[in-house]
């Protein structure tokens, strides 16, 4: 069975540089077209991008409405099926300008990626996401353990987000001098911290209570006090792996570097002590299972 079409392999390279260079696409925006592209040629058999038909575009529209999601076995929503479409959709246009293509392809055929115009407005459609209340997040922080290093963190982490409302992948990357805790604030700076669409700007501290903002404040003295944390040192360093005595790899307190990214913060408290990857979860006791602590 076919895999790759050494052609598609080279305009996709082409692509993506383009992708990159002049339209200045984040490599995880990049990833998820290149996941789009790869659906399509998987399901055309990898046929030649030059043969490529507005009947290609209507099958495999048919294709992912008939497809389900692997993990919960639901049909795919409206927003996933119209991000694939569009991507395919800006592919096929590119394609069209690029020679040995454009004799082949108008611009207008990629047009027939289009969704239909109640599944655009369904899927672009602005809906309120559904979160913890404030008293739900406290309720979880007063029952988190906080003996360790890491339970200290972990409670340390979820107490900061609530009191900042910072994203999950710029809390994984901040450092000790970007909190000023005397002007009860937090400077997201580009240069350093993960920002969506890396802006630099402040964040002051939000009235949730006072409790909330004394653990923060605990964590910080723990640093600075007990660690000997400096300015550069990382405000929520990721967990030090090391083998342990039964010959293991596993979690052996703080080291003294940032997450590569948010997907330990983002991992689901659903086990006791559970050891994901390069950091422990956000809460480690199984009576917080019920609380995802925040919709990122």
């Amino acid at each position: 069975m076919r895999k790759h079409h050494p052609k598609n392999e080279r305009i996709k390279r082409r692509y993506f540089d383009y992708l990159k260079e002049a339209k200045r696409m984040d490599a995880s925006s990049i990833d998820q077209i290149a996941a789009s592209i790869a659906a399509f040629e998987q399901w055309s058999n990898y046929r030649d991008f030059a043969s490529f038909h507005i009947e290609l575009a209507k099958g495999f529209k048919a294709h992912l409405i008939k497809q389900r999601n692997i993990k919960t076995g639901k049909e795919l929503s409206k927003a996933t099926i119209h991000s694939h479409l569009m991507a395919l959709k800006a592919f096929v246009f590119w394609l069209a300008g690029q020679s040995g293509y454009k004799s082949r392809i108008s611009y207008a055929d990629a047009d027939y990626f289009n969704p239909s115009a109640n599944d655009s407005r369904i899927a672009t459609a602005r809906r309120e996401q559904k979160v913890p209340t404030v008293e739900q997040v406290k309720h979880v922080l007063s029952c988190m353990p906080h003996s360790s290093d890491i339970e200290k963190r972990d409670r340390a982490i979820i107490a900061f987000t609530l009191l900042t409302g910072a994203r999950d992948d710029a809390v994984a990357s901040f450092r000790m001098k970007h909190i000023d805790l005397a002007a009860r604030s937090v400077l997201q700076d580009a240069r350093e911290v993960r920002t969506k669409g890396r802006k630099t700007f402040s964040t002051f501290f939000f009235p949730v209570g006072e409790e909330v903002e004394a653990m923060v404040r605990e964590w910080v003295h723990h640093l600075k006090c007990t660690l000997l944390f400096g300015p550069d040192d990382p405000l929520f360093p990721a967990t030090k792996v090391e083998l342990t005595n039964a010959g293991l790899f596993g979690a052996s307190g703080l080291s003294r570097h940032n997450w590569k990214n948010a997907s330990a913060i983002r991992n689901p408290p659903h086990l006791q002590n559970c050891f994901r990857g390069s950091g422990a979860c956000l809460c480690q006791s199984p009576q917080l299972a019920q609380y995802r602590c925040f919709a990122w």
